[in-house]
């Protein structure tokens, strides 16, 4: 379920629909270069499902934001995203309790940062990637998530639980790039 959609400048929107974030100027019109800083957040069930509701959801927003889903960024996103919310729902899961996933798009710095949040604080993430057992099926995870971000770490959330988050390397996408400056 959606929680809340920010565009640079404005407020959260809520609704029960599909998330909508545009970016509208003051006046009315349409801006002609995008917000410097995009975010959107939601929340879903902790399941296997809410997980991959979380992934899709992220490509499609970072398909609204300008990066086509097979763009290098769009698939890193996707990784990451999946990666950490299947981490939630496996290693963070509380009954009763969904978790949270937040985009920030800062295109200024060329960053999305990725914020999973799950309840359970007292089951916290190792301070780097653990080399799994080559006989295990799972434990990759967090080697992907190391490989893909810049930099990524937890913190404690209050009242209860803990975020992970992850910052991703953004370029430039194609429309803006191939788009003349207006001065």
């Amino acid at each position: 379920m959606l929680t809340g959609t920010t565009t640079s400048g404005e407020g959260s929107r809520r609704g029960a629909g599909a998330p909508v974030a545009e970016a509208v100027a003051p006046t009315g019109e349409a801006r002609e270069r995008p917000a410097p800083v995009r975010q959107f957040s939601a929340r879903f069930a902790s399941s296997p499902r809410g997980a991959r509701l979380a992934r899709r959801l992220a490509v499609r927003r970072m398909e609204d934001w300008g990066y086509p889903p097979d763009s290098d960024t769009s698939c890193a996103i996707a990784v990451v995203v999946g990666e950490l919310a299947a981490n939630a729902v496996r290693h963070g899961r509380v009954p009763g309790r969904d978790f949270g996933l937040r985009l920030r798009l800062d295109e200024v710095a060329g960053l999305v940062r990725i914020e999973v949040a799950d309840a359970a604080g007292g089951k916290r993430p190792p301070a780097g990637p653990v080399p799994p057992c080559p006989e295990h099926e799972s434990g990759r995870g967090l080697l992907l998530v190391d490989v893909l971000a810049v930099r990524w770490g937890w913190a404690p959330r209050q009242p209860v639980g803990k975020t992970v988050w992850a910052e991703v390397p953004a370029e430039v996408p194609a429309e803006a790039s191939a788009a003349p400056l207006s001065g």
